[in-house]
């Protein structure tokens, strides 16, 4: 007889025990659960998605694309015309509102934002250059004064925007052009007078769009090197969007967009050689999305003629592309067959220019 059954055979009831989940295995799950992506970053985009009808024709600019910005960081978004290189940037400046997805900046929701919000969000978060410089200064204010005047739209005392307008001009090398109206500067000093109105009010991230784009070599390098002062001396997160591949020397990762997603990144960092000296090494990798989708480069596609279905093969420490298609019956004397694209987790493979991430 079982204890149930005699405990019934006395009149006693008897309640089974219920599991007890202790405090410890409370903890133990929640660190076991997965961390929500991009909780540590400043920048977040998610499955961002935005699509525009124009003249009845549907175009999709982003297609799910993903993106993670770290607090401090200056990177480069580059990408060809239609890539949706701007149409990202419009989304995290607070111009645009994605059709889908997550995109966050800071503790601001960019997906639920209300019209007041997004005016807040653009006087006190985010800081703006242009290509333009029409739409970066006032033509009849000095360059002090069009650094002051956002200060003075967000309620600064005036003594206070004299001299911390001031102390913007100093930091990005054209002081001396304080009491100059924009037609008496060049287009380098007008550009960096443009950097200085974006950081008027401290913002946690500076957008720059083509900054450069109008400017000859050197003046380019001038401005990009003032844009590097500025996230190395006041910790301001930068991003730059460009189809200018020159950019990218001056940043320390450079993001690829195509087709609407992050394609691929190049990271650079300062390695020492064996005699001590040291050298800038620049790697590129593959992006993985987090839907598990990765884009080959161009010529790996062309030179396996990996078109429409291919096989993949999971192996120790990597995943093998090969051809879908079916391979010809061999002759004795026929060529061997190319060797597949493979993706490692990390590890260095000769014959490779990018890894996937």
């Amino acid at each position: 007889m079982t204890r149930m059954e005699q405990a019934m055979d006395h009149g006693t009831t008897v309640q089974q025990d219920a599991p007890r989940t202790s405090l410890a295995t409370l903890e133990e799950r929640a660190r076991a659960r997965p961390e929500a992506f991009g909780r540590t970053s400043l920048i977040v985009c998610e499955s961002l998605v935005r699509i525009y009808q124009a003249e009845g024709i549907e175009v999709q600019a982003l297609q799910g694309l993903d993106l993670l910005v770290d607090e401090g960081e200056m990177i480069a978004v580059v990408g060809a015309s239609g890539s949706g290189k701007s149409t990202l940037l419009s989304v995290l400046s607070g111009l645009d509102v994605p059709t889908a997805g997550n995109v966050r900046v800071g503790e601001w929701d960019l997906m639920t934002m209300t019209a007041r919000e997004r005016v807040e969000y653009r006087r006190s978060t985010v800081g703006f250059v242009w290509q333009q410089t029409a739409r970066n200064l006032v033509p009849y204010l000095t360059a002090a004064e069009n650094v002051a005047l956002p200060m003075a739209l967000a309620g600064r005392p005036r003594k206070q925007r004299r001299t911390e307008a001031d102390a913007l001009l100093d930091v990005l090398g054209v002081g001396y052009c304080a009491d100059r109206r924009p037609g008496q500067m060049s287009g380098g000093e007008q550009q960096r007078v443009a950097i200085a109105v974006g950081l008027a009010n401290a913002p946690r991230v500076l957008f720059a769009d083509e900054p450069t784009g109008e400017l000859d070599t050197a003046t380019s390098a001038d401005v990009l090197e003032a844009m590097r002062a500025v996230n190395r001396d006041l910790g301001t997160t930068v991003v730059v969007v460009t189809h200018d591949p020159g950019v990218s020397d001056h940043v320390q990762r450079t993001v690829a967009i195509r087709d609407g997603r992050t394609s691929s990144e190049v990271l650079r960092r300062t390695a020492t050689r064996d005699d001590g000296t040291e050298h800038e090494v620049a790697e590129e990798f593959a992006v993985l999305d987090r839907a598990g989708r990765v884009q080959l480069p161009q010529e790996y596609r062309e030179t396996l003629e990996l078109v429409g279905r291919v096989r993949l093969t999971l192996e120790q420490s990597h995943v093998a592309v090969r051809p879908g298609h079916d391979a010809p019956a061999a002759a004795p004397t026929a060529a061997p067959t190319a060797a597949p694209t493979t993706a490692t987790q990390g590890e260095d493979h000769p014959g490779h220019g990018r890894r996937a991430r």
